[in-house]
């Protein structure tokens, strides 16, 4: 690749609305407001305002997808794939990225504080979908002036997001890239974030979700997270990666760290538990549960799908299994969508639409050029 450059230094932006008695009215039938969303932006918005694209993040993930963040030595979580001629050009292109609502980023959450009592909300949080999330980008999007946005791009979790934009406002989306995600959880799916929040909610620290001024149920939470983190691999990258190796010579016959799989799942545990809020990762997981674009409420018949699709998987994502991602394509094949399935061969399982940059770009680019140009 040509030319690929750093989105440069970058600042995390706050914007407020849903103040009451305007709140956002949620799926559960609740209502949430005010609402602060984090986000940022690389690259210019053009003055036909039509080169927009929303980057939607995983569980984890943030508002901080590319760029530094002053006196950081490590850029945003997608930085290899947007910035100046990279996959998501910011020469041609306005990329935006927000971080979810119940997220711990920036995002009004359960960690955030509730204007009623003074307090963090805690677990008096309203439970949020991934459809409610999507309607409170929708007034970022709306803040920023731009009526269509050229493309909605995200994996995992964020693709699940990029599938519920165009359920929602199909008008309003001209493109969508649908990464490592399914139209719905299986119950496999579902049962791993259980046993996760489970782990959570076991830690005594967790305090019935109250934990705020009182420190993380830090165990419980790196816990859930080295659960997760196992289905993000691949039995073979595991195997590159670590093999039986051990972190000693021998055995040490106690119940100690002997291989060096068991150290490294204790560090992305513990680095885990200083970045996230053990309770958003209650009410996330508990979104990507109920998510479900499959179900009689989201069966428009046989309907017209303008938007362009590129549905890309993994072959050895068993987390997200390519099936799930044939399903999409299928589905959107009965409404007559233009829709490219792209299955890329690696070894790095779930966590490879972090990692497969040259690839997920050459395909990315390609498609984004065309979807593009067709608009001028």
């Amino acid at each position: 690749m040509t030319n690929e450059g750093s989105a440069g230094i970058v600042k995390t932006q706050l914007f407020t609305f849903a103040q009451p008695p305007g709140e956002l009215k949620l799926e559960s039938g609740q209502v949430l407001g005010p609402i602060t969303l984090a986000y940022e932006t690389y690259g210019t918005l053009n003055a036909a305002r039509d080169n927009a694209i929303l980057v939607a993040h995983a569980l984890s993930g943030d508002a901080h997808a590319a760029g530094f963040h002053e006196g950081d030595k490590d850029p945003g979580w997608w930085d290899s794939m947007i910035g100046p001629g990279k996959a998501f050009d910011t020469n041609k292109y306005f990329v935006i990225c927000s971080n979810v609502i119940g997220g711990c980023k920036g995002s009004t959450g359960p960690s955030s504080v509730n204007p009623k009592t003074g307090k963090p909300y805690a677990l008096d949080f309203p439970i949020i979908t991934i459809s409610d999330m999507v309607n409170a980008q929708r007034y970022l999007i709306d803040h920023f002036g731009i009526d269509k946005l050229l493309c909605v791009v995200g994996g995992s979790m964020g693709g699940m997001q990029t599938l519920q934009w165009v359920a929602s406002y199909p008008e309003r989306v001209k493109s969508a890239i649908p990464i490592a995600t399914a139209l719905k959880h299986s119950p496999q799916q579902i049962a791993f974030d259980e046993v996760g929040r489970q782990a959570v909610m076991a830690d005594p620290d967790w305090r019935e979700g109250d934990y705020y001024g009182h420190g993380q149920p830090e165990k419980g939470l790196a816990l859930a997270r080295m659960i997760g983190h196992i289905t993000y691999m691949s039995d073979q990258s595991m195997e590159e990666k670590f093999s039986r190796r051990l972190k000693e010579k021998n055995y040490s016959f106690k119940f100690k760290t002997d291989f060096e799989v068991e150290g490294y799942l204790k560090y992305r545990g513990d680095s885990f538990v200083k970045r996230f809020d053990a309770n958003s990762y209650l009410y996330i997981t508990k979104a990507l549960d109920y998510f479900d674009l499959t179900s009689d409420k989201h069966k428009h018949h046989g309907k017209h799908q303008e938007t362009k699709f590129l549905v890309i998987a993994f072959k050895s994502d068993w987390l997200y299994p390519a099936y799930q991602a044939q399903e999409i394509v299928r589905q959107l094949k009965i409404r007559h969508a233009d829709a490219t399935y792209c299955e890329i061969r690696s070894t790095y399982g779930h966590d490879a639409f972090l990692l497969e940059t040259e690839e997920q770009t050459h395909l990315i680019s390609h498609f984004l050029k065309k979807v593009h140009k067709e608009g001028h």
